[in-house]
Order: C-alpha cells, then sequence, then structure tokens
C-alpha cells in the first residue's frame, strides 16, 4: 500500500507542470510590451536630441549690473551686481535672519533694514518684494 500512496502522489507532481504551460502564455504577451516600449525609446531619443542644439542664453537685461541704493546697499553691499544676483543675496539675507513668515512662506517679515527697503511696510509678499527692491536699483 505504500508504493499506491507513492504512486499517488506521482501522478499529482505531474499535475504541476501542467500547469507551466498555462504561465508561460503570460510571457508570451511580454515581449509585445517590450516592443511597444522599444518603440518608445527612440521617440524619446528624437526628443533629447534637440535639446541639445538648442543652447538658451541669459536676458541681457538681467545681466547687467545695476547699482543699489544707500537703503538697500545696507542689506546686498553697495558693489553693482546683476538683478538675479540681487534677488539672491536678499533672499540669502531673509534665510539668514529668519524673516520668512513661518505660517504663509510667501510673506517676510521687514526687519529695521528691509523695512526701509520696503517703503516702510512690516510685511510684504515675494512677488511684491521684486517690484519694491526694483525702485532701488539704477
Amino acid at each position: 500500500m505504500a508504493t499506491a500512496k507513492k504512486a499517488a502522489k506521482k501522478p499529482a507532481a505531474k499535475k504541476a507542470p501542467a500547469k507551466k504551460p498555462a504561465a508561460k502564455k503570460a510571457p508570451a504577451k511580454k515581449p509585445v510590451a517590450k516592443k511597444a516600449a522599444a518603440v518608445k525609446k527612440p521617440a524619446a531619443k528624437k526628443a533629447a536630441a534637440p535639446k541639445k542644439k538648442v543652447a538658451r542664453k541669459p536676458n541681457a537685461a538681467f545681466m547687467k549690473p545695476v547699482t543699489p541704493s544707500a537703503a538697500l546697499a545696507a542689506v546686498i553691499g553697495d558693489k553693482p551686481a546683476p538683478r538675479t544676483e540681487v534677488t539672491s543675496k536678499i533672499w540669502a539675507y531673509i534665510k539668514k535672519n529668519n524673516l520668512q513668515d513661518k505660517v504663509n512662506k510667501r510673506n517676510i517679515n521687514a526687519d529695521d533694514k528691509l523695512k526701509v527697503v520696503f517703503g516702510g511696510k512690516k510685511t510684504v509678499s515675494m512677488f511684491e518684494m521684486t517690484k519694491l527692491v526694483s525702485a532701488h536699483l539704477k
């Protein structure tokens, strides 16, 4: 009887390989997906190629050195600098002195030096700040 039990187990083991061909059908679908991915890759390469050809040049108006007023010079220094650098220095000053509003990060709480630049306003939005700072540039 022990041999009958072993014989019964062997056909069960043979049934498992019968399921494997069904599993092979799923990988047959994967090459179709690979072909679609292969088709997409050359299209991505074509899109990347024009980006290399077009070199972006900075706008000359932004790179022209401007002289800060005395009030702004107290914050960023008195040397002429491009507008982009002026904005970067103001943000560095704001972050260094922790002047950005904690609740609404778009607002800047002015200290004594920035209050003069902001026209006496205590709180200014970051968008309004650029307008107010441009009045102090020549």
